[in-house]
C-alpha cells in the first residue's frame, strides 16, 4: 500500500491554523469532510472518537509526528489528512517534544487489515528523518504531494 493510495490531496493542511492537538485533530477531520473524504455527518463522532483515542494513549510517538486514528463503522474507505505545524504542537509524545506532522487516520471498523497496511506504511515512512525532514519544511499542499509521491517511489532514504 503506498500514501497516495488513501492520503487525500484536497486533505493536505500545509499550514495548521490550530496550534492544540483537539484544534488540530477537529482542523484535520474538517478537511477530510470538505474533501468530501467523510461524511458531514459523521463530524462531531470522528472527533470524539479519536480525542478519546488520544487520551487513553498519545499517537505521538515521538520525532517530532503523530498518527491520530480511529477506525468507524459508516467510514467505507481508508482516508487520510496530514497536517503541518510550524509552532509544533503538544500530542503529549513519547518523546515528551512537540509534534510538527499529523497524519490523521480514517478506516472502516470491518477492514482491519487494511487499517494496518495503512499503519505500516504510515509508520515506515515516518520512520525516515528524510521524510520527516522534508514534510515537516513543506510549505505548500505541493510540496506535501511531491514529497508522496516520492516516498511511493522509493526515492526517500533513510
Amino acid at each position: 500500500m503506498k500514501l497516495q493510495d488513501f492520503v487525500e490531496p484536497k486533505a493536505v493542511v500545509p499550514e495548521l491554523a490550530s496550534s492544540e492537538r483537539d484544534e488540530v485533530i477537529t482542523e484535520l477531520v474538517d478537511a477530510l469532510i470538505a474533501a468530501d473524504a467523510a461524511p458531514k455527518s459523521l463530524r462531531d463522532g470522528l472527533i470524539t472518537e479519536i480525542i478519546a483515542r488520544e487520551k487513553k494513549g498519545s499517537t505521538g510517538f515521538g520525532k517530532g509526528v503523530a498518527v491520530p486514528h480511529v477506525k468507524h463503522d459508516k467510514i467505507k474507505k481508508i482516508t487520510a489528512a496530514i497536517g503541518v505545524s510550524q509552532a509544533g504542537v503538544d500530542f503529549n509524545a513519547l518523546d515528551k517534544n512537540p509534534v510538527y506532522s499529523i497524519v490523521l487516520l480514517l478506516s472502516p471498523k470491518g477492514k482491519p487489515d487494511e487499517h494496518l497496511q495503512a499503519m505500516e506504511t504510515v509508520f515506515s515512512n515516518l520512520q525516515k528523518d528524510m521524510f520527516r525532514r522534508f514534510l515537516r519544511q513543506a510549505t505548500t499542499v505541493d510540496d506535501v504531494l511531491g514529497l508522496l509521491e516520492e516516498a511511493d517511489s522509493q526515492q526517500l532514504g533513510a
